[in-house]
Order: structure tokens, then C-alpha cells, then sequence
């Protein structure tokens, strides 16, 4: 992992918040945390850019936005990044 594939991955997740991917009652699309790092760790556990699973990978797009909400949350945490809070309401 590298510290500017962290960073990538933060911005994106930042990004997934502002946009409302992270809210709850939300149906839409959740964005990808793709950034176009697509290798696998040393260890085969998941994937140095985006920190999710090779299941995770698997079921993304076929995955409803909870299961998609529930696998940032787990990626966000196996990158030892904090959790994104949905966006609040405007105004």
C-alpha cells in the first residue's frame, strides 16, 4: 500500500460522504472506491488500492446500496481510515 493510494482512497470516500453514498435511508447508487489500483496485497486479503476483498470485488455491482454502504465501512476500517458520516441535510 502506498501512501498516495491511501490518500486517493480517502478523497474518494470523502467524496462517496458529500455526495450522499453513505446515507442510510439512501436508495441510489453508492459511488465504487475503486481508484485504479487493482493488485491484490502480499497476502491475497484484499486489494491495495480500494482495501476490499476479492468477494467484495465479486458481488460489488450486483450488491444493493446497503451490502455496498456495509462493504465502504469494512474497507474504511481494514485501511485504518474513519468511518465517513452521511452528509447532513442542505441549508
Amino acid at each position: 500500500m502506498t501512501r498516495e493510494a491511501l490518500q486517493a482512497l480517502a478523497e474518494r470516500a470523502a467524496q462517496a460522504a458529500a455526495a450522499g453514498g453513505f446515507a442510510q435511508e439512501g436508495r441510489g447508487p453508492v459511488p465504487s472506491p475503486c481508484i485504479g489500483v487493482c493488485r491484490m496485497d502480499a497476502g491475497g486479503r484484499h486489494c491495495e488500492g480500494c482495501f476490499r476483498t476479492l468477494d467484495e470485488i465479486r458481488d460489488w455491482s450486483a450488491a444493493p446500496p446497503g451490502r455496498q454502504r456495509a462493504i465502504w465501512a469494512a474497507l474504511l476500517q481494514r485501511a485504518g481510515l474513519a468511518p465517513q458520516a452521511p452528509a447532513g441535510p442542505p441549508g
